[in-house]
């Protein structure tokens, strides 16, 4: 099955050092990949590697089929794989939320009205429907976090790339993220450290450490409840498996 992103040997250095040193991935049609690593291991600049927002010093990406380098090779990746920032105030700019869920819309060429329509649909199949004539700077941090998530689903994406995405989420908010990612059947490579969310949401895990990604395992330890626990799969990167998911 072709990957709709790979990576290949990506090299990225900030202030001489490498943060990305040879990491490789491949994302398939449908899959849900989690990214795990301790903070500052290059997570996020991984994901913005993967979309042009950081430029590699060495190595491939590839996106829908194409070799992407140039800024312009982009523009129809970002189009096609959203991007949720870890930062939600980095990610809102228009006035109210209706406007800002519809920008992205616009941008793929949906008029006014189209893109207003498809706007709250996606609020509404978020249960944010009130929020639409909200002023966005006074929205709380969830809440924003949300209509950030709204922004992204409403651009209808082959890919989601998201960053952190329980962040100033209460846990009901939590619940309603799940259920709504779970839903929309998209392709998507999740960063978070939540780990009852990588219970509920990925299909495979790769670990990112010392600027390299290698395969790992969700492994879950029953008590009472289930704890999600991401492990280096010796195993799987000697090329075997012990079956243990």
């Amino acid at each position: 099955m072709t990957a709709l992103i790979e990576a290949e040997n990506i090299v990225v250095t900030r202030d001489g050092l490498r943060v990305l040193d040879g990491a490789s991935l491949a994302l398939a049609p449908g899959e849900r990949l989690a990214i795990a690593g301790a903070n500052g291991a290059g997570k996020t600049t991984l994901l913005r590697t993967l979309i042009g927002l950081q430029k590699p010093q060495a190595g491939r990406i590839i996106a829908f089929g194409s070799e992407r380098r140039a800024e312009r090779d982009f523009h129809d990746v970002r189009r096609r794989a959203a991007y949720l920032f870890q930062d939600a105030d980095d990610q809102l700019f228009c006035p109210t939320v209706i406007e800002d869920v519809a920008f992205g819309p616009l941008n793929t060429g949906l008029d006014d009205e189209a893109a207003l329509e498809r706007a709250r649909a996606t609020l509404a199949r978020m249960r944010l429907d009130h929020l639409g004539p909200r002023v966005t700077r006074k929205l709380s941090g969830g809440e924003k976090r949300l209509v950030c998530l709204a922004g992204v689903l409403a651009m209808d994406p082959d890919v989601l790339l998201l960053d952190e995405p329980t962040n100033s989420l209460d846990a009901a908010h939590v619940r309603l993220l799940v259920d709504v990612l779970m839903s929309c059947g998209k392709a998507m490579i999740l960063v978070t450290h939540d780990r009852p969310v990588l219970d509920s949401i990925a299909t495979r895990a790769l670990l990112l450490k010392n600027g390299k990604l290698e395969p790992a395992l969700l492994h879950r330890h029953v008590y009472t409840h289930a704890h999600v626990h991401i492990h280096a799969d010796d195993h799987a990167a000697d090329g075997h498996s012990d079956g243990g998911h």
